[in-house]
């Protein structure tokens, strides 16, 4: 984000200012936020505010809500106070932050230095300062002056200073005469037509790993089943012993694991017992062996513990039996399966694993083994890579090879693909070229919803239904032919519906936001993403090319920055939206 400073000393008018560059600013259609330094106490809350008592109460953050706007409140409580490059990372992104105070900082800056005052500038002794608000002159600075009260001016200089006179918003970046579909739009219509696929079938929890559960799954057994202990030491009913009295009675024998103590503890003797031991009747809370000393068959405890239960694991205190154990939607784990063998769960009623097809279209395609390459010809790189991303994601792939881009052959194919899969990709042909028929086809023979996104890469993409010859309908995802389009489409429209019409729900890509490594201009109109990685100061760079045919910048990055639609105007150190290959579920 830009930043530009105001500047000068005590009640030499900067707040004054500032509330006139805001209002003279977002008048010109301008963003603005900004950053005010104190250096006395300052607070935004008032004694005897429910969120002032929680913050007298201790509370190390307190965000307080209300419907026309939200604060957050932070207590150093000692904490060094932020730098001004830590608390920008807080705003969310505008076109300039004015930022009040802070004149050790190094961005550009307007002292405002008044007659009234009685003080020297500033100026000389901070070099980040580029002007004066002056009504004395320059104070021999040699700075620019502008008059207080000229507000355009002032406002001219900070946009020049921080390159936003340059920066020229288009209303969109896309071709006229076309209707482009949002991104969210084609989501949201994904989201609401794609249904799960049916059937079900009962599995042995070895085999089910990779299936998405089709009903809930309730806990045959507790865990833990009994009450057990949780350390190794020595067991006794609270409140009948009193260690500090002098050693008591330990009982002959001792409970383990798999080997239960026989009978009930009398109160007033101790129990020799181990980690995972059945808690016989008579004991419910455990001393650490640590803590014991053994004078032949009385035993002392230094540091006896101070209340019922302790080191001790309730039956059932992680799930009782009952209770839902797994949800219907889940994808089972080798973690999911752990939990449902420790319930006693047997079998796990699932869903048959999704069944996806990939097809590539075009005459110019060979496979990409082929020994010699034909005059013309380009080795299909999109099947490998697209069934390579359908096995790892936990679908069954499943290979339709490589069709002429003809009417009828596209057609055969995929009527001969209902009944092998539940949902096809195809790459090539989604355009509007002489010779792009995947498109056209599902235009003309099946149940087209969108097929002009706003997207790049990938704007030319096909979302449809194909109805077989039985009737069977089966989702088509038309991508684009390019390596890197076909897989960013994939992986932002084609993967979270294909993880819904597997029953697991709709799986949006999961992101976080890191500081920008690059600098980019993004006019409106829709929205980008970019091949990218982050680098050891957890910057995000981006490929040195935008060309959906550079493939290596797949193999290069780690995952995608996502641009927004709208207007974007980003510099080194704004926050940026990254999601990783992870984030997609690759």
């Amino acid at each position: 984000m830009r930043v530009f400073g105001i500047t000068g000393r005590k009640n030499s008018g900067k707040t004054t200012l500032v509330v006139r560059l805001i209002e003279e600013l977002t008048a010109r259609g301008h963003t603005v936020s900004t950053v005010k330094h104190a250096h006395h106490d300052t607070d935004i809350d008032q004694p005897g505010r429910d969120s002032h008592r929680h913050r007298e109460a201790g509370a190390q953050q307190v965000l307080l809500a209300s419907p026309r706007r939200w604060a957050l409140m932070r207590e150093l409580r000692g904490a060094p106070e932020p730098e001004l490059d830590q608390l920008l990372t807080r705003l969310e992104r505008v076109d300039l932050v004015l930022v009040e105070g802070f004149k050790q900082a190094g961005h550009p800056m307007i002292e405002v230095w008044r007659q009234a005052t009685g003080t020297a500038p500033l100026a000389p002794e901070f070099p980040a300062i580029r002007a004066l608000a002056s009504d004395q002159g320059d104070g021999g600075t040699g700075l620019p002056v502008f008059a207080p009260d000229d507000i355009p001016a002032m406002a001219d200089f900070i946009l020049r200073e921080t390159g936003l006179d340059k920066v020229r918003r288009r209303a969109s970046s896309m071709p006229p005469g076309v209707d482009w579909t949002p991104v969210d739009q084609v989501l949201d219509r994904l989201r609401a037509g794609i249904q799960p696929i049916e059937g079900a079938l009962d599995l042995p929890l070895w085999q089910a790993a990779g299936h998405v559960l089709a009903e809930d799954a309730l806990a045959r057994l507790s865990h833990p089943p009994r009450p057990n202990s949780a350390v190794d030491g020595y067991g006794y009913a609270f409140g009948t012993v009193d260690f500090a009295a002098g050693p008591v009675p330990l009982a002959m024998g001792r409970a383990a694991a798999g080997q239960p103590w026989p009978g009930v503890l009398p109160p007033g003797q101790a129990l020799r017992i181990l980690t995972g031991a059945i808690l016989p009747p008579g004991v419910d809370t455990v001393a650490l062996q640590e803590h014991a000393r053994l004078e032949g068959e009385r035993l002392t405890i230094a540091r006896a513990p101070a209340r019922r239960g302790a080191n001790t694991r309730a039956a059932g205190e992680d799930m009782a039996a009952g209770t839902v154990a797994l949800r219907a939607g889940t994808v089972l784990r080798a973690q999911e399966i752990g939990l449902a063998a420790a319930l006693g769960i047997a079998s796990l009623r699932v869903r048959p694993r999704l069944r996806v097809g990939v097809l590539s279209t075009g005459e110019e395609l060979v496979g990409h083994d082929t020994p010699e390459l034909p005059a013309g010809a380009i080795p299909d790189a999109n099947r490998p890579m697209l069934l390579a991303a359908l096995a790892r994601l936990g679908f069954i792939p499943v290979d339709l090879g490589i069709c002429r881009d003809r009417p009828d052959d596209l057609r055969a194919a995929l009527d001969g693909a209902i009944g092998r899969v539940d949902a096809v990709l195809t790459s090539g042909g989604a355009s509007q070229g002489d010779e792009d028929h995947v498109s056209a086809l599902l235009r003309a023979e099946a149940e087209l919803q969108d097929w002009r996104i706003a997207v790049k890469p990938g704007r030319p993409l096909a979302l449809a239904h194909w109805r077989g010859p039985g009737g069977q309908r089966v989702p088509v995802f038309g991508l684009p032919g390019n390596p890197v389009a076909a897989m960013v489409c994939t992986l932002v429209f084609a993967v979270p519906a294909l993880f819904q019409r597997a029953g697991a729900g709709w799986r949006a890509p999961v992101g976080f936001d890191v500081p920008a490594g690059f600098a980019r201009v993004k006019q409106a109109g829709r929205r980008e993403y970019l091949r990218a990685r982050l680098a050891p100061d957890g910057r995000a760079e981006v490929f040195s090319s935008e060309g959906s045919g550079r493939v290596s910048g797949l193999s290069w990055a780690d995952g995608l920055v996502e641009l927004p639609d709208g207007f974007a105007d980003i510099r080194p150190g704004d926050p940026v939206r990254y999601i990783p290959w992870s984030g997609f579920g690759l």
